[in-house]
């Protein structure tokens, strides 16, 4: 390691922030500065606590920190993100925040649902304006009635009492949301003292990795776990802050310089990534920029190879450019396809790239998508199959009881939360208990036992459970007549069956236009075929594959740990990665950087401000993507993009005469026509001499 480094490692005289440029070995600082805590400084594993952001960036830290510490002085350890450890914290904290235990995680999807009931409108765009608006509130520590304070027009009115009752819902159902892993948390250690002096007492140091991603919750968060004594280390780079869209700010490394004076600061700008050439780019480039704290980029890997800047004529003239170069390059360099990434602003760019590499058979993979299992119908489904294994599964019951709907409303589920709360049950018990009772009338609580009779139901044909029916309208005797015991289904036949008895089909295409319906149930079938091919390869019965299920924390199908294709990713997404060798496309003013508008409220020097505040954070967002590569950069832009099927014309973005480059002129552009295989088999034989 070298001299920063080493210092990084060694301070522990108080708060320290290590300002770790792009490839400079952070996580090498982070996994050392805890090895040597354990095993040269005698702290005990359960004192040390070290938050990142990503289950693969914790992952990574406790496989090296196993490579270089003893296992036995790891024992307590907690390494984890930011939001699994608020959810340990709840866990354990839950009866000073009125929470019972078992309390329910809802994730986006779940929150986006209570958001429409509430607006009562299918407009996405107005539906997720909704939910980032109540996400940056709570990431940024302003309740419901700040909220209503703030809003300056009918729609930001609207949001703020959607705030309101959406927290209320919340409250109800016994449940929290992703934002609230933090808040809650930070919100707990603030107004109780017993709460805060035992954590405080108990973390005697704090490790915080990519601290410039940090949003004000997590900073309060932070500042009173460690308290007065602030034994922390706080590592990031100011240059690679590119997430203020979601909450993140900036503005909390000067807060740790002003709340913590006596803050040692330490830079680490020897980078082991990246040829020389491509760091001298990313230097003067991100030097346009305002920083709080300066620093420069230095390599001893060489100069490296020329960057590349190739203006193309269309969108898909560069897509068939980029795929003729990644062959020439694949054969040029010996190298393998995981070697090549292609990186773009938006993920709309994939598209015409994907056909592009489809015609030369190139493999690839696409990072940044959607999931198939993050997909609402694929979510519908397995919400029931969840539930039948586990009744005390409070966020699958909201999903199964309301989808498709069957006149259980959220006024209903909000009766019901409260009454389960009272009793300590889970919501499927408090269903089972309501009926009989004076908690919700007559028609609504029939709905809801009948509803728990079908999914009982199931559980005996399927799992073998015999149900216990409180309905006075259903009978164990009278319900166990409707099973069918003597038809021999498979596992895939028994979730079809479930599905078109629920009427799966016939909603969606009851919901939605004829197209998006199709679709949806076109996913549906691949989830069944899915199935199908676990229980042969695994041969699971039913209740096996459905407890299979329900155990997985988040069901994905299973990739290649390293795929051989070429990457293509957007340059958030690719954050914290790196290749060989990157394309960097549609480089363009009005896409990178990216332009859009902004409020008609703003006057317009506050719009200016604005304006220039968004071009810092494309100019980073710039940076980040040079950055990842490490032997060879190759940047195209096009003089016209195709947009609603026309062609718009473009020109280069600014970013490019930052970086000091100019477009070589040995590059030849592949014209705007579509070429035959046979020209572009020309065209490949012709890079390749």
């Amino acid at each position: 390691m070298n001299y920063q480094q080493q210092s990084a490692i060694a301070y522990l005289s108080g708060p320290c922030l290590v300002l770790a440029g792009a490839g400079s070995g952070k996580t090498r600082v982070i996994t050392h500065k805890i090895s040597w805590l354990l095993t040269e400084c005698g702290y005990d594993a359960r004192r040390v606590v070290a938050l990142t952001f990503t289950n693969k960036a914790a992952r990574e830290m406790s496989q090296r920190l196993s490579e270089l510490t003893d296992r036995r002085l790891m024992k307590g350890l907690t390494v984890s993100t930011f939001h699994s450890f608020g959810l340990r914290f709840l866990r354990e904290e839950a009866r000073y925040l009125d929470l019972k235990p078992g309390f329910s995680v809802l994730d986006a999807n779940d929150s986006l649902a209570i958001i429409q009931e509430h607006l009562e409108t299918t407009d996405k765009a107005r539906l997720r304006a909704v939910q980032q608006a109540i996400s940056l509130w709570k990431n940024a520590l302003i309740d419901v009635d700040q909220a209503e304070a703030q809003a300056f027009n009918p729609s930001d009115l609207e949001s703020a009492r959607t705030y309101r009752h959406y927290c209320a819902t919340l409250e109800a159902y016994q449940a929290v949301d992703f934002d609230d892993l933090i808040r809650l948390p930070a919100l707990l250690l603030q107004s109780n003292e017993g709460v805060r002096k035992r954590w405080q007492s108990r973390i005697h140091y704090l490790l915080i990795d990519e601290y410039q991603d940090t949003n004000a919750c997590q900073y309060e968060f932070m500042r009173l776990l460690v308290g007065k004594r602030a034994m922390f280390t706080a590592v990031g780079d100011d240059d690679q802050a590119i997430y203020t869209w979601r909450g993140a700010t900036v503005e909390n490394l000067k807060r740790l310089a002003e709340d913590y004076p006596e803050l040692k600061l330490i830079k680490l700008e020897q980078n082991y990534r990246s040829v020389q050439r491509i760091l001298s780019a990313a230097n003067q480039l991100i030097a346009n920029n305002i920083s709080t704290y300066g620093k420069k980029l230095w390599s001893d890997l060489g100069v490296g190879e020329a960057i590349h800047v190739t203006p193309m004529e269309s969108d898909r003239a560069e897509a068939e450019s980029i795929a003729i170069r990644l062959s020439a390059a694949r054969f040029e360099r010996q190298a393998q396809w995981r070697d090549f990434a292609v990186l773009y602003r938006g993920n709309h760019q994939a598209r015409v790239l994907e056909q592009a590499l489809r015609e030369l058979r190139i493999p690839y993979s696409v990072s940044g998508g959607q999931s198939f299992f993050d997909r609402p119908e694929i979510r519908d489904i397995l919400a029931y199959l969840r539930l039948l294994a586990n009744e005390q599964d409070d966020a699958a019951f909201i999903r199964a009881a309301t989808t498709p709907r069957r006149g259980i409303g959220q006024r209903s589920l909000e009766v019901l939360g409260r009454y389960a709360t009272q009793h300590g049950w889970s919501l499927f018990e408090a269903a089972l208990n309501i009926v009989g009772s004076d908690v919700l009338p007559t028609r609504q609580s029939d709905v809801l036992s009948h509803f728990v009779a079908f999914i009982q139901r199931y559980q005996a044909k399927f799992l073998s459970r015999a149900p216990v029916y409180k309905s006075q309208q259903l009978t164990l005797e009278s319900a166990l007549t409707k099973v069918d015991a003597s038809v021999d289904e498979s596992p895939t036949q028994a979730i079809t069956s479930l599905i078109r008895e629920i009427r799966y089909e016939a909603w969606l295409f009851d919901s939605f236009d004829e197209k998006p319906a199709e679709k949806r149930w076109q996913n549906v079938c691949e989830l069944i075929d899915w199935l199908q091919y676990k229980v042969d390869q695994e041969d699971l019965s039913l209740e096996m594959l459905v407890q299979h299920i329900a155990l997985m924390s988040m069901l994905e199908r299973a990739d290649d740990d390293d795929p051989n294709t070429v990457r293509l990713s957007t340059i958030h997404a690719a954050k914290g990665l790196e290749y060989p060798h990157v394309y960097l496309i549609g480089v363009e003013e009005g896409l990178l950087p990216h332009t859009g508008r902004f409020e008609e409220t703003l006057t317009e020097e506050e719009a200016a401000l604005a304006q220039a505040h968004r071009i810092q954070e494309e100019r980073r967002l710039m940076y980040v993507g040079i950055t990842r590569a490490q032997r060879s950069l190759h940047i195209s832009w096009c003089r016209a993009r195709r947009r609603a099927r026309e062609l718009i014309a473009c020109e280069p973005s600014r970013f490019i005469a930052e970086m000091g480059l100019v477009p070589d002129p040995d590059e030849s552009d592949v014209q705007e026509q579509s070429i035959s295989p046979k020209q572009r088999l020309s065209q490949l034989r012709a890079l390749l001499q």
